[in-house]
C-alpha cells in the first residue's frame, strides 16, 4: 500500500497558485486552469500527496471553467462550507488536506448527477501509459481507452 501524505518537501515544490488553492482554500480563477481542457486518459492525483482521485473516463465538460468530474476514484472528503455567504460541500483530498474543490448537484443525472468542480491547481495528471511505472496501476480499469 502505497503512502499518500502531505511532506514539508511536497509543499515546498508547490508553485504559489498551487500552494494558495490547496493549502489556504483558495480557488483558481475560472477558465484559466492548465487541465480544464485535458481530454488525455489517465488519472488526476493530488498535487501534495499523490493520492489518485479522479478518473478521465468521469471527466466531462460542464462549462463551469474548471476541471469537472461526476465521481471521485476514492481518497476524498467532504465537509461543509458555508463561507461567502453560500452553503457548498467543499471537497479536500483525504491522505494529503489538499482543498480540492466543491461538489454540486448538477452533473450529468444519467452518470449521478453530481458535480465534483476541481481546480487544475490542486491536481497532477498521469497520462495512461505512465499509471504502470508511476505506481497507479491498481487503477487503469478505471481509465478508457481512447481511439
Amino acid at each position: 500500500m502505497t503512502d499518500y501524505r502531505k511532506t514539508d518537501e511536497a509543499i515546498a515544490a508547490l508553485t504559489p497558485e498551487q500552494f494558495r488553492v490547496t493549502q489556504q482554500n483558495g480557488t483558481e480563477r475560472p477558465g484559466t486552469g492548465p487541465l480544464l481542457y485535458n481530454k488525455e486518459p489517465g488519472i488526476y492525483v493530488d498535487i501534495v500527496s499523490g493520492e489518485p482521485l479522479f478518473a478521465s473516463s468521469d471527466k466531462f465538460e460542464s462549462g463551469c471553467g474548471w476541471p469537472s468530474f461526476t465521481k471521485p476514484i476514492a481518497n476524498v472528503t467532504e465537509l461543509r462550507d458555508t463561507t461567502h455567504g453560500m452553503i457548498r460541500t467543499e471537497v479536500r483530498s483525504a491522505h494529503g488536506d489538499s482543498h480540492l474543490g466543491h461538489v454540486f448537484e448538477d452533473g450529468p443525472l444519467d452518470r449521478g448527477g453530481l458535480r465534483y468542480c476541481i481546480n487544475s491547481a490542486s491536481l497532477r495528471f498521469v497520462p495512461k501509459a505512465e499509471m504502470e511505472a508511476q505506481g497507479y496501476g491498481a487503477y487503469l480499469d478505471q481509465v478508457e481507452d481512447v481511439a
